[in-house]
């Protein structure tokens, strides 16, 4: 939502054509991305989406009302947001090592709240589990802000979710930080080192991409690509983005689709060790 209403101005601007933001919540995001999947191929109603959203759920919904890679026009990678990993202060740990020695020596004990089950936080956890070999319950929330909010209130003990959502109980001292989930430690939160630096190649984190309905013609793709990526280039843009603790990751419609395909298989096999299903 923050990022859309960030863009459309811009959009607006440009092109002189009203851009009206609409949340269509339910189901790790299947409800929003079956409604565009089933508009009108003319470029009009496009789909921001968390590119899990498309490339977790059809291993983890038994039931898609939608193929992710048959009923979208990938138009373009928009932006990359890590996870926190963060923890309750009541929690004795300051970092991934010792959270890993301490769930060992407690299996069970810890609860690991999600933002829904089969979301892209939950599966971060997943990973970081079957990776260490640490044992703790998930507890799926409506939302990564629900999800903060009962780590805060101390129901539930560890959580990966987004930095927008996150990082900000973290600097209020209200959430201990010990991680983010991305390949480099982030400008925006330089005092919070990468789970990569002790478990090496673990990157999670959101991946926004924007997508049209199959069938929409090429130089309608094209000419959005082109847009959007100039969009997301200028200085004001990726300061913003900064400042979310977000990237810009514009490319091709092609490179946004070749992504999807390899997340789900990345994805799929995670899902199937850990026997994740949301229906």
């Amino acid at each position: 939502d923050i990022l859309a209403r960030a863009i459309g101005p811009h959009i607006t601007t440009a092109w002189g054509q009203p851009v009206i933001v609409e949340n269509r919540t339910g189901a790790n995001g299947n409800v929003g991305a079956d409604y565009v999947a089933k508009s009108a191929p003319d470029g009009y109603t496009m789909l921001l989406s968390d590119v899990g959203a498309l490339s977790i759920n059809p291993s983890v919904y038994t039931n898609m009302p939608f193929d992710p890679a048959k009923d979208f026009s990938p138009i373009v990678m928009v932006s990359y947001s890590p996870h926190v990993l963060a923890v309750h202060p009541s929690v004795p740990v300051s970092n991934v090592k010792e959270l890993i020695a301490y769930a060992k020596a407690n299996p069970g004990k810890l609860n690991f709240a999600n933002s829904g089950t089969g979301g892209a936080p939950h599966l971060a956890g997943v990973e970081f589990a079957a990776r260490t070999g640490v044992q703790w319950a998930y507890i799926p929330y409506k939302g990564g802000s629900a999800a903060v909010t009962d780590v805060v209130a101390g129901n539930a003990n560890v959580l990966f979710n987004g930095m927008l959502a996150t990082y900000p109980s973290v600097k209020g001292g209200r959430l201990k930080g010990l991680a983010v989930s991305s390949a480099q430690r982030v400008p925006s939160a330089p005092e919070l080192p990468t789970v990569a630096e002790t478990l090496p190649g673990f990157e999670t984190g959101s991946y926004q991409g924007l997508l049209a309905a199959a069938g929409t013609p090429r130089e309608i793709v094209t000419k959005l690509n082109a847009e959007l990526t100039r969009i997301l280039n200028t200085n004001d843009m990726k300061e913003f983005l900064a400042k979310q603790g977000t990237e810009v990751r514009a490319g091709t419609p092609e490179a946004l689709g070749t992504f999807i395909v390899n997340e789900k298989a990345r994805w799929a096999k995670v899902v199937k060790e850990a026997g994740v299903k949301a229906d």
